[in-house]
């Protein structure tokens, strides 16, 4: 079997894993407190070369068609551990040592990322992100905080396909001017149909797609908004002591995705050009994409578990702007308080319509 390489991370001085920190560009051993900037630590005898990044083009003719199966065993060059990782898996801890490692051939031979958004938020700032994800939510338990925690946290890198792309051609759309006015015998509504047509060309930049079958589409996409203006070249000490995925959907086959997304936005921007009309809608749609480019990007998102009277409860936080989403328990009592509330409010608002017709 040929040798997988698995790269370590490990401080100079006292031989501890280094991790990175959120928010700055350093590691940090959490046994003796040194800290690193990225470029100061030396990957192992890993030989100081330009390593190629994802390139499309190239990775249709090389790569296009490759299924990632099954488990890859790797060594640690620490304690000498067999380590076995899912095929998609680009970094993790050894658990036998705990050492930080990169799994060198996920992240080259032009499948090394193209970009990164580094972790802003650390896992203790992810209580307080809960609880103000919770703030203003009615119906949950009076006790939650004090009765439920927090397990299972882990930071990970997603991958990404970030769409460049431009959009032209034209809509034809319909729309109406109503007009109302009163006579002396009757009240007159005048509905005016027209047909319109708009053209227009647009630019879209870092059209957002996760690149991994493993996670859900919708909870990723609910954890947007990213700052793609806070895009760095990636390098591998970012993903010290996180755990990251190599993709394993292609961007041919997530390409419509994002052609859906950019359709959308591209047709509201025509929708907005038409002030003065009411119902407007498109019939049609003319519009054509070209020079379609694409970026390999992994983007940082916590999931974890909370627990509360006997229920795990998911979460997926963004990393770097603390956004959280996940389903909320609920108290049934408060609920149904809520219910009768709303149902007495309407049916009295109801009652006194009727007293006035009456």
């Amino acid at each position: 079997m040929a040798e997988n390489h698995a790269q370590e991370y490990k401080c100079p001085n006292c031989g501890a894993p280094l991790t990175y920190s959120p928010g700055t560009r350093q590691l940090v051993c959490e046994s003796c407190d040194s800290t690193f900037g990225l470029e100061e630590v030396s990957l192992g005898q890993r030989n100081v070369k330009k390593v190629e990044s994802f390139d499309w083009g190239k990775y249709k003719r090389n790569f296009s068609g490759q299924k990632l199966e099954h488990t890859a065993v790797y060594n640690c060059k620490s304690c000498g551990a067999v380590i076995e990782a899912d095929a998609a898996t680009a970094a993790t801890k050894c658990p036998y040592c705990d050492n930080n490692i990169v799994l060198d051939e996920k992240v080259e031979a032009g499948l090394r990322p193209n970009a990164i958004i580094p972790f802003k938020y650390k896992p203790k700032d992810l209580p307080g992100l809960v609880k103000k994800f919770c703030e203003g939510k009615t119906l949950l338990p009076r006790n939650f905080f004090n009765d439920s925690y927090l397990t299972d946290v882990q930071g990970l890198y997603v991958p990404f396909w970030l769409f460049d792309c431009d959009v032209e051609g034209g809509v034809n759309l319909e729309g109406e001017i109503i007009h109302a006015y009163s006579t002396r015998d009757e009240e007159v509504t005048q509905i005016s149909h027209f047909l319109l047509e708009r053209d227009g060309a647009m630019s879209f930049h870092n059209i957002p797609v996760d690149a991994s079958t493993k996670m859900s589409n919708d909870v990723m996409d609910s954890v947007e908004p990213f700052d793609f203006s806070e895009l760095v070249d990636f390098q591998d000490g970012y993903l010290a002591g996180y755990l990251a995925d190599r993709f394993d959907s292609d961007p041919d086959a997530e390409l419509p995705r994002a052609t859906a997304r950019l359709m959308n936005s591209a047709e509201r921007v025509l929708l907005d050009t038409c002030p003065g009309y009411s119902n407007v809608r498109i019939t049609s749609n003319g519009m054509q994409i070209t020079d379609a480019a694409v970026k390999y990007a992994l983007l940082p998102v916590y999931l974890l578990n909370c627990h509360y009277k006997g229920t795990k409860y998911q979460y997926a936080v963004n990393g770097q702007t603390g956004k959280v989403v996940g389903k909320l328990p609920s108290d049934d009592s408060k609920a149904m308080r809520w219910f009768l509330a709303t149902f007495a409010g309407v049916a009295a608002a109801a009652f006194a319509v009727l007293n006035i017709i009456l």
